[in-house]
This record gives structure tokens, sequence and C-alpha cells, in this order.
């Protein structure tokens, strides 16, 4: 009776992730599939981020299985607990939103049951074309005494026939700063050779140091995902938490979002908060103006900005001037000076781009119709004769070039008229900005930037296209002071944006990667502790390769799994000093079922 209750059982699996698979070739659920009442099984795929990817790096498809959240009752196929135990599901919390770990005894019912599927040799389960499945992981909820968080499975293959499994083990402790907690690396080879039957491992060695993270400005925190962190990878290690050594292979991994005030393009990015804020009232009718930051409105600004280029068409300009914009220089130029050399405001402005600078402390819509009509009169009388930049197709700009042919078209300053005006040059302006910066530092061509400064999509597009160039200058600016970065790792550093951003839309959460040399950025962490680090311990080799991983990581590496749950389950020890590096501890085991 219990084998037939089996045989019923890893059939009824079967049947479910078989189905699971064969939507997911199509596209991947958006929901989870329940088994027998208490199981959840997610297909994870594609660009899905894989909960596991800490431990194992293997398929890019797979089976996530977890408590059905709905269910309050036993398991079933489990024995009744007594009343006086402590179980680590009794310890989650009851309205955790995340995902909910089954029993290790549960997990370890499913993972036999699929091994049985997936056995060939089981011929009595009267599958009639037997299909390798994506490989199982199941949360688990660290009940047992190894604190086991996941198990896992995958198949084993040679061609199209299934030869035997990989078991996987991941078990969790912490977090501790007790250095007596943690593994010995020979001690560890040796258990590896013992359990599995060989001679002759070998090491590989990764380590994660956070070069720059969003910090404190004086007593309140920037809410920023803004981080910088290095990879680092090598082979043959020496000993538990060893340094890279400088021959390592290293990537630099870049999550960077804009408008940190410390930023030395902050003046730039406010800037750019206007040009969205004109975008977003075009767009839906309603403008939330600014506060000014100017003692003066922005309607004494252009009026004495006119009377100044009126006094030097009538002659009474004094040639002392040694550098003309500094007399109408742009806010955007009070940068910091440790960005001057690299990000400095532009001397070429011409009479539009002086007109946006003056006009964004604009505080109402009226104000605005008032300035331009101030504007538009200088030009229909004749009292200025400003200069443009060619290519300019603003309203603005056509004004200018009727004027000097005395005639201008009338325009009606009502409606949206007066704020695409002004959003039209600013545009202008703001690309010209950036494009100074990318072929003055010699990073990019025009023909590599023209998607983004194009004129031939609508005005919002033009606005997204560049909030993705700020992001790159963004980027650019905080590895060249944060990281001294020069010109040989900021060219390949932009090629990459650039190939991401003309795909995809904004987007500061992405994590841009660059291949580094480790001596470049050595003495940011060479004295630091690792975020993550970890060693592999391997042998064989193919489909026949074991691997025992040991870790380290200061962020609870189980998201199912609290550290006040895991350090209940596995008395973890903590010594207090707030000098020492709290970590998690993680252990993943391999071990290998042959069929055949």
């Amino acid at each position: 009776m219990a084998a037939e209750r089996r045989r019923r059982a890893a059939a009824a699996l079967y049947d479910s992730l078989l189905r699971i698979y064969e939507e997911g070739k199509r596209s991947i659920p958006e929901h989870p599939s329940l088994f027998e009442d208490d199981v959840e099984i997610c297909l994870i795929g594609g660009s899905c981020k894989s909960p596991i990817e800490r431990f194992w790096n293997g398929s890019n498809m797979m089976y996530i299985l977890q408590k059905a959240c709905h269910n309050e009752g036993s398991d079933p196929m489990e024995e009744s607990k007594p009343d006086d135990a402590l179980y680590a599901s009794e310890l989650l919390p009851k309205d955790s939103s995340g995902p909910v770990a089954l029993s290790v005894r549960r997990a370890k019912q499913l993972i036999s049951l699929y091994t049985m599927v997936q056995n060939p040799n089981m011929t009595y389960l009267k599958i009639s074309e037997q299909v390798v499945l994506p490989p199982i992981w199941i949360r688990c909820d660290g009940s047992d005494p190894e604190c086991t968080c996941w198990l896992g499975a995958e198949p084993l293959k040679a061609g199209n026939r299934i030869t035997g499994i990989n078991i996987y083990m991941v078990t969790c402790d912490g977090p501790t700063a007790d250095k007596t907690c943690f593994a010995n690396l020979e001690e560890l080879k040796m258990a590896h050779k013992v359990e599995h039957h060989s001679s002759i491992v070998v090491t590989k060695g990764f380590a994660q140091y956070e070069l720059i993270r969003a910090a404190a400005i004086e007593d309140t925190i920037v809410e920023s995902e803004s981080n910088i962190c290095i990879d680092i990878t090598w082979n043959t290690v020496d000993k538990i938490l060893q340094t890279p050594p400088l021959i390592s292979a290293a990537t630099l991994n870049i999550t960077l979002e804009s408008g940190d005030p410390r930023s030395p393009v902050y003046p730039l990015y406010r800037e750019l908060q206007f040009l969205l804020t004109l975008a977003e009232g075009l767009k839906t009718g309603v403008t939330e103006w600014p506060e000014p930051l100017e003692s003066e409105s922005a309607f004494e600004l252009v009026q004495e900005f006119l009377a100044d280029l009126k006094k030097k068409l009538d002659g009474y300009c004094i040639s002392g001037n040694k550098n003309e914009t500094e007399n109408i220089k742009c806010d955007t130029a009070a940068v910091d000076s440790s960005i001057k050399s690299i990000f400095s405001e532009r001397g070429d402005l011409d009479f539009a781009e002086q007109l946006w600078c003056k006009m964004r402390s604009v505080s109402s819509y009226q104000e605005l119709i008032e300035c331009f009509t101030l504007i538009i009169k200088s030009l229909e009388h004749g009292e200025v004769q400003p200069w443009i930049h060619q290519g300019s197709s603003s309203l603005l700009s056509k004004l200018i070039q009727q004027s000097y042919h005395g005639k201008i078209e009338v325009i009606s300053l009502s409606g949206i008229t007066p704020i695409q005006m002004l959003l039209e040059i600013g545009l202008d302006k703001m690309k010209k900005d950036y494009v100074s910066f990318f072929i003055g530092q010699e990073l990019a061509t025009l023909t590599y930037l023209d998607y983004f400064i194009s004129t031939s999509v609508d005005l919002q597009e033009q606005v997204h296209r560049v909030q993705k160039l700020h992001h790159m200058l963004e980027i650019m600016v905080s590895c060249t002071v944060l990281l001294q970065f020069k010109h040989e790792n900021l060219f390949p550093l932009t090629q990459t944006c650039l190939r991401y951003y003309k795909e995809n839309p904004l987007n500061e959460k992405h994590v841009f990667q660059l291949p580094i040399r480790p001596a470049l950025v050595k003495k940011f962490y060479q004295n630091d502790h690792p975020e993550i680090w970890k060693v592999d311990v391997s042998s064989g080799h193919g489909q026949k390769e074991v691997k025992t991983t040991w870790q380290v990581s200061t962020n609870p590496p189980i998201e199912h799994m609290t550290s006040n749950n895991i350090g209940l389950l596995c008395d973890s020890t903590v010594n207090g000093s707030s000098e020492e590096r709290m970590y998690f501890i993680t252990m993943t085991k391999c071990s290998q079922v042959h069929f055949t």
C-alpha cells in the first residue's frame, strides 16, 4: 500500500513538472502551480533572478518548490510533531509576504520522488516517454541539526540519456564574528577527498568587496541603491579569507542612482529635473513649478540679459571682458573643483542656451509668458541680434533666424506653447552639454551619440534619452572622482553603457560590469573585509565533477530565513565586538547518484 502511494505521488509530481516545463518553453508561467495542496512549484528561467545564484550556477531554467501559503495545516506524508518540540517553521514570521520554506523532511521526500521519475530504471512508474526535466531546488526551514536551507537535484546526462543525478544540500549558520566557527581549509579538502573518494582536489576562490556605497550626509541617510563593488576570482586558495592575489580575474559591478547631492554634477541633475518637470507638464497639462533658486526672478534676469545685449549692439560694450561667458554663466558651472578637469561649463553657450539658464528659475506659467513676450518683442524690434548654434530645430531658434531678415511670424503664447518652447531650448542645451563631455573626453564619437540626441523622435522620447545620457555621465564622473579611473578604463565602460542604453529603457538599478585588473583598485579593498568570500573545493571532470563550497557573507544569503531564525536554530556565537565583521556561514555540498 505504501509503495503504491509512493508510485502515485511520483507519477503525479512528474506530470505536474512536465506540464509546467512544456508551458515554460512558450513563456515562463507568472503564477506558481499547486502540488498536493501544500507545495508551490515555480519555474524560473530567462531573465528571472535565481534565488540560489549564490550557491549554484548551473541551468538557466529550474523549478523552485516552496510551501503553499494558503495551507495552515501540517504537511501531508509527515507524522505529527510532539507538542513540546521547536521547529524552524514555527519561528518564521506568520505574516511574512515572502516565500515560505517546507520542512526538511518534506523536502527530502520531494527530492526522492524527483529522483525516482528521472531514473530510467524505474519502469514500474509506467512513464511512456521520459523527459529530462530542469533541476529542482526546494526551500527548507532548517529544522534538521545541519540547518539545511536548500535541497536541490540535477539530472546527469549522456546525450539524451539520464545516467544519474546530482544531489545538493545547502546549510547556513550565523551571523557570527567568532572566527573559531570558520572552517579550516585543509580540513575542508580532506573531508571532500574522503566523501568523494578522490586523491586530488583543486580549489578556486571568490571574494566580493564594496568599494563605494551610498552613505550618510551629516545626520541624514541618502536613500540610494548606488553601489560599486568588485568580484574577484582566482585559482589555488591558500587559506580561509585569503586576500585575492593581484593576478586574479576581476569584474567591477556598478549600480548608480542619479541625484546624490554629493555628486560634482548634482547641479546638472537639478537642471535635468526642471527639464523633466516641463516634459511632465507638457504631457499632463499640469506643471509643478519649482521654488525660485535665485534672489532675482526669471523675468528680471531675462530683462537684464537682454538689456546687456542691447547695449553691446548699440556700441556701449567695453572690450575689457576677457571671457564673455563669465557675465552670462549658467548655474551648472558651479561644479566641484575636483571635477572641473573633466566636466566644466561650455564656453560656447548661444543666445537660446543662455536664456535657458536665466529661465530655469521661472516660478509660474504667467512669468514664463512674460519672459517670452519680452524676448519676442526684442527680436521683432531688432534690439538684439543674437547668434545660435546650427542644427537647432526649436521654435525659438526659428524665430531668431527669421529676425535676421527683419520679420518673424506671430506666435500665440497660450496653452502649452510657452512650455514647449522652454523645453525645446533646454533639450538643445543639455544635449550639447553631454555631447561636449563624451567627445571632449574621447569616450565616444558623434556617430555613437547620434541615437541619444536625435530629433526624429517626439519630445518625450528625446527627454528620456537625455536622462540616459545623464545616467552615463554620473557613472563616468563617479568612477573618475571616487576610483581615479583614467581613459583606458572609462572608454570601455562608456561603450558598455552606450550599447545597453541603445537597446533598453532607463534603468538606474541595472548593474554595469567592467573587467579590470585588481591592482587598479586594490587600495580600496586590501585592508578591508570582504562582503562575500568563498572557496570551491572540487574533484573530477565533466559530468563526474563534484564540488564543496564554503562561504561567508555579511548579508543573509537565504531570503526565506531571517538571521534570528538561523541564530536560534544554530546557536551562533557572537562576541559582541563592534570592530569585528559579522558573517553568515554557508556550506554547499554535492553528492552523485549513478543509475547505470
